[in-house]
């Protein structure tokens, strides 16, 4: 009897693979509180072992042990070293892509999930308020500034969920192909800042309080 041919994995599928095969190795990069500490740290400002083991008031050893299996899991990168009393300290920062699926985040506890987007949420607020103060942010004629608030169910929020993965990923192949064309000398140097943020919304019910509180 002949085999019957394995169907091909639709795009959608193919994304989902590849992205809970990153998403593995976040989980176990993050599986240690500590590490989580000292990601939302280098998601701030870049630091050495030294400097997060005196502000997490933990040992050096302990920090430099788990600063190097975040490195290896390329959730923080090295930005440079310098000479120190005979020796070289190595600075990070946090190389994490902002967008962490829901089936994901539900793994850790929920301390860890805000620690980790409520940083990229402050980052994202600082970004805005600076670039808007520098004019940059609509320097350019191309910037997208929008708001949507929708009413879906269930299923609706997983699909939401699964078009915000495919942006980044889209977003990530633009600049990818950016980077080739000013390295070639194509293209001008632009720094740019995407942020996406889907979320169960209080809006409604923040407007029905204040109107019986009387608020204008």
């Amino acid at each position: 009897m002949p085999r019957k041919k394995a169907r091909p994995k639709t795009a959608k599928r193919q994304r989902e693979a590849g992205s809970r095969s990153v998403d593995q190795r976040i989980i176990k990069a993050l599986a240690h509180p500590l590490r989580v500490d000292i990601l939302v740290i280098l998601n701030e400002r870049m630091a050495s072992p030294n400097q997060l083991s005196k502000e997490l008031d933990e040992g050096l050893s302990q920090i430099s042990y788990h600063v190097k299996v975040l490195k290896d899991y390329d959730m923080i990168e090295l930005v440079k070293t310098e000479p120190r009393r005979g020796a070289v300290e190595h600075y990070y920062r946090a190389n994490l892509r902002v967008l962490i699926p829901a089936w994901m985040a539900k793994l850790w506890p929920k301390s860890a999930q805000r620690s980790v987007f409520g940083t990229v949420l402050e980052d994202i607020a600082e970004d805005v308020s600076t670039s808007l103060h520098a004019g940059t942010f609509d320097k350019r004629s191309d910037y997208v500034v929008g708001r949507d608030p929708r009413i879906l169910d269930g299923k609706g929020c997983e699909d939401a969920e699964d078009l915000a993965a495919e942006f980044f990923e889209k977003f990530e192949g633009i600049a990818k192909e950016s980077k080739r064309r000013i390295e070639d000398g194509e293209g001008e140097k632009i720094q740019v800042t995407a942020a996406l943020l889907i979320f169960g919304s209080a809006f409604g019910k923040k407007l029905r309080s204040d109107r019986k509180r009387g608020a204008p």
